[in-house]
């Protein structure tokens, strides 16, 4: 392939997937608003109250919340229909369920202050074409498109490695504690002169090695951007850095401050109020590689470019944050969640290929091995359908199990810390995307581990569908008074548990329909999906679903394959019945 051929083939993507998001909104829009309401499409009768002082926040009341919205999802706020009307366009920042507070970016205040009432909530869309088509332009007629960019996606270019940097960024490891697997990743990604790939799987410490990697190119003088496709990655990543070198560094965010949140870093809106101009020593700086195209930090010039969670990185985004350097760190697995594709063909397979999974495999990368986060019971099953056997527990980690108070009660089996790997079987039929059978046995779970006295924020619940997490969001509302504790106890898709870890996790398989599963086998029964659900805990894993679903006999064999993984998954926990009476 030709460098105008990769090029023409991305902007053919490109093009495709803002007409298909398009047509895909302007349909949902078209639906009657009680059909969207009814679909989670929409929330009606939203009322202004009033404005958080702490974070300027819009904050909203409404009567009933059975939407598929999550905070940091793009909406638009509006009074009739959001075609027929300039809407307001926010970002959802606390959802807790009848409260709601969003962050203005574009629209209306004076309208919303002086009408408060009946308000409309839609899921909105940002089209983000033109940045792209930019930065695709850019990489075909600059130098450092045209002699590092293309030549190294092409695979004409590769990078080399100076050794005697390689022996200092490995000395650097040693004093910093990392393992042998991180000392050699870090080792080769600091001596490289181009790129180098880090796979991170689930607990390894590729945040550990980033901060470190990080530090020792800032340190030397080295001005670096580390960038992702999420502010959370970002903000998880700064984070670690911060706690790694303290004040010894120029560290910050670039971005807007209502995107700041959970950052321990200070957050600035642009780079020239930042003042890193005049820093004339090494320095880091994290941003999303959009803030490389907008006046926050264009014509700002990079060293080293760190990309984290780099399988969710399109080859389109990592284009735009490559051009902003000369060297290019990914950090990802490939074993985990690719990218998320609005628009699929088969003839474009590009649209689900990360920049990792493209540069994979070609004799530039190394695997950490040591998982710092699952028991030995927890790592045994993904190690060997994953990593070939190569991924094991860190040195007392295998050992340990869930620490509970003892409690005389149905639940304990299901409970017992003896078995870190638990599937409890419903045998319930023909559900879809809401179970209210698993979602009231997985709060009487929930309710189970508190009363055994484990912490709110070590509880995690993983669901498929945003609908089953909204059911089981509303029932922990009416049992569970204490919203700050609610809001400890995470409800999410895996999409948004991917890089988060809890001492248990409990899976909602949700779906019993094998018909239905077989529809959505390419999503329900997808293998990364799978991998990031049973990769979160470190003590206990508490699958919750029906046997009934592995019945879906999908027609592709590759997902008759990803069927059987599932089965063995199963297979491989201890089966649990559910208690007499419990879950009703």
């Amino acid at each position: 392939m030709t460098a105008a051929e990769l090029l023409r083939r991305l902007e053919i993507l490109l093009r495709k997937e803002s007409e298909g998001q398009r047509k895909h909104f302007e349909r949902q829009w078209s639906l009657p608003l009680g059909e969207r309401v009814r679909k989670g499409y929409a929330i009606e009768g939203l009322t202004y109250v009033g404005t958080n002082e702490h974070t300027g926040n819009l904050i909203f009341k409404c009567m009933t919340n059975n939407s598929r919205f999550r905070e940091g999802d793009y909406l638009f706020l509006h009074k009739s229909h959001p075609l027929l009307e300039p809407p307001t366009e926010v970002v959802l920042e606390i959802d807790d369920e009848m409260r709601l507070e969003f962050s203005l970016v574009k629209g209306n205040l004076m309208r919303i202050f002086e009408d408060p009432a009946d308000w409309i909530a839609d899921e909105g869309y940002v089209d983000l074409r033109d940045f792209y088509l930019a930065a695709l332009a850019e990489v075909a007629d600059s130098n450092v498109g045209r002699s590092r960019i293309l030549p190294l996606l092409l695979g004409d270019l590769a990078p080399n490695v100076d050794f005697a940097a390689y022996e200092r960024g490995w000395s650097e490891a040693m004093r910093a504690g990392l393992n042998e697997s991180q000392a050699e990743a870090m080792a080769q990604a600091y001596a490289t002169d181009l790129t180098y790939l880090i796979q991170g799987p689930p607990g390894t410490g590729k945040t550990f090695v980033l901060a470190h990697l990080a530090r020792v190119l800032a340190e030397e003088g080295e001005r670096v951007l580390v960038t992702a496709l999420t502010h959370r990655a970002i903000h998880n990543a700064l984070n670690k850095i911060a706690q790694v070198v303290g004040d010894d560094l120029p560290i910050c965010k670039i971005g807007s401050g209502s995107r700041a949140s959970g950052l321990i870093v200070d957050n600035f809106e642009d780079f020239t109020s930042s003042q890193f101009g005049g820093i004339s020593e090494g320095y880091i700086i994290g941003a999303t590689p959009f803030a490389t195209r907008t006046s926050r930090l264009s014509e700002v010039e990079f060293d080293t470019v760190i990309f984290d969670e780099a399988s969710q990185v399109t080859l389109p985004l990592a284009i735009m944050g490559m051009l902003a350097a000369h060297r290019y760190i990914f950090i990802g697995d490939d074993q985990q969640l690719p990218p998320v594709a609005a628009y699929l063909d088969v003839d474009l397979p590009l649209s689900r290929t990360s920049i990792f999974k493209y540069l994979a495999g070609r004799g530039y990368d190394t695997m950490l091995t040591d998982t710092y986060r699952m028991n030995d019971e927890l790592t045994a099953w993904p190690s060997r359908q994953f990593y070939e056997q190569r991924l094991r527990p860190a040195q007392g980690v295998g050992e340990r199990r869930l620490r509970l108070l003892p409690i005389d009660e149905p639940w304990w089996p299901i409970l017992d810390p003896k078995h870190p790997a638990v599937f409890v079987d419903l045998f319930t039929y023909n559900t879809t995307t809401r179970s209210r059978r698993e979602a009231g046995v997985i709060v009487d779970l929930v309710l189970a581990l508190l009363r055994a006295g484990l912490d709110p924020l070590e509880i995690g619940v993983i669901v498929p569908y945003r609908t089953q997490a909204r059911e089981i969001r509303n029932r922990l509302r009416r049992v569970i008074s204490d919203r700050e504790m609610r809001r400890n106890l995470v409800v999410d898709t895996v999409e948004r548990m991917q890089g988060q870890e809890r001492e248990v996790i409990l899976f909602s398989m949700t779906t019993s329909s094998a018909t239905f599963a077989k529809e959505l086998a390419a999503f329900y029964f997808q293998a990364e999906r799978l991998n990031v659900t049973i990769t979160r805990p470190r003590t206990k894993l508490i699958i919750v679903g029906s046997s009934a679903v592995l019945k879906a006999e999908p027609d592709l064999p590759e997902q008759q394959a990803t069927v059987a993984l599932f089965r063995d998954l199963l297979q491989y926990c201890t089966l649990r019945r559910l208690p007499y009476g419990g879950g009703i």
